[in-house]
């Protein structure tokens, strides 16, 4: 499942909570996709706490309470840290992370609070989505196989990374502009983890907006940025970002949002920026609604071979539908007598 498939279901099982109608999620996925990232910026669309819950960290006391004598009898008092009415609000995420590693006995003890939404005398309040997460076996990190009868207390969903969904999250967060675009040209290098190698550090959607950070802070210091990126990413990630960046290359945004700049690239960045912008437009949902743009960023190209060559990856990719658009006769007539050349040469 997507990242935005998933922010959807969890939009849809908050608003069930209270019709009764929820049924408690388990999201699987290997380090660093944003499984926790996703419950976090649900809570904050819907202006609800959340309570996270690492029960890796927990003993099976932390979760059941403590017992108190109360007369001739023997009471629990619940922990702080489950969701409370009047502390926490009435609606909220209860998120139980890295329930796969978890203790076995403390994977037990979440059984009825997740089934029955209760744990002993303690009831979750109607208004809270219960939300679990956790990583595979294949990732080889500190899991333990989940129970069958704490499994079928979920409906389980996996989480994969997704180059489109990481973008729009990067671009609306405000991540460095050469970062997304070295990613939008090499989507490979977004989620590259092999378990049997267990690196130190790999790249994943988390570790990227790490490297956001290391560009910012490093960015004018020639020898502490490889070292930065390397400890985010891994040194192939990082040689790979670092010799994008070096090669001066820039965001395709930039150029279709100010088509004039383009008058002042040499032939080979605009054989460069040909390239990235097809790509672009690949990645776009609706790839004719997108085309006027790169036509008009096409009209701007000094070179008219080169210009030509960017509108010939559009005719390959639109068909004859390219020439209906109104751009399409702007570039004719912006090109003109230098386009007759250049198909007669």
């Amino acid at each position: 499942m997507k990242p935005a498939q998933l922010a959807r279901l969890l939009d849809a099982e908050f608003a069930s909570v209270e019709r009764g109608e929820h049924t408690p999620v388990m999201i699987w996925g290997p380090p660093g996709v944003g499984k926790s990232q996703l419950v976090a910026q649900a809570a904050r669309i819907h202006g609800v706490a959340v309570i996270d819950l690492r029960l890796s960290q927990l003993e099976p006391s932390d979760l059941r309470g403590i017992p108190y004598r109360e007369g001739s009898r023997v009471e629990w008092a619940p922990p702080s840290a489950l969701p409370d009415a009047e502390r926490h609000g009435p609606r909220g995420f209860l998120f139980l992370d890295e329930i796969t590693s978890a203790l076995p006995s403390v994977a037990a003890a979440a059984y009825q609070l997740i089934l029955d939404r209760r744990l002993g005398d303690y009831q979750v309040p109607p208004g809270w989505a219960i939300i679990a997460a956790g990583n595979r076996l294949s990732d080889r990190g500190v899991v333990y196989a989940m129970p069958a009868p704490l499994a079928n207390r979920f409906a389980h969903v996996e989480l994969q990374p997704d180059i489109d969904d990481w973008l729009a999250w990067a671009q609306q967060a405000g991540l460095d502009a050469r970062l997304r675009a070295f990613l939008a040209d090499n989507p490979r290098w977004l989620f590259d983890y092999d378990p049997d190698l267990r690196p130190l550090a790999f790249p994943t959607p988390r570790a990227w907006a790490f490297v956001d950070r290391a560009l910012r802070k490093f960015g004018d210091d020639a020898q502490l940025l490889p070292s930065a990126v390397a400890g985010c990413v891994g040194e192939a990630a990082a040689n790979a970002l670092l010799g994008f960046l070096a090669s001066g290359a820039v965001e395709v945004e930039g150029w279709l949002n100010d088509p004039p700049r383009v008058r002042g690239l040499d032939a080979a960045q605009l054989a460069e920026l040909s390239t990235r912008a097809l790509a672009w437009l690949d990645r776009q949902a609706a790839p004719l609604d997108a085309a006027p743009r790169l036509l008009a960023l096409a009209a701007q190209i000094d070179d008219p071979g080169l210009s030509l060559h960017l509108v010939l990856g559009l005719r390959e990719r639109l068909g004859e539908s390219l020439y209906r658009l109104p751009a399409f006769s702007d570039w004719c007539d912006a090109v003109g007598d230098a386009l007759v050349d250049v198909v007669q040469a």
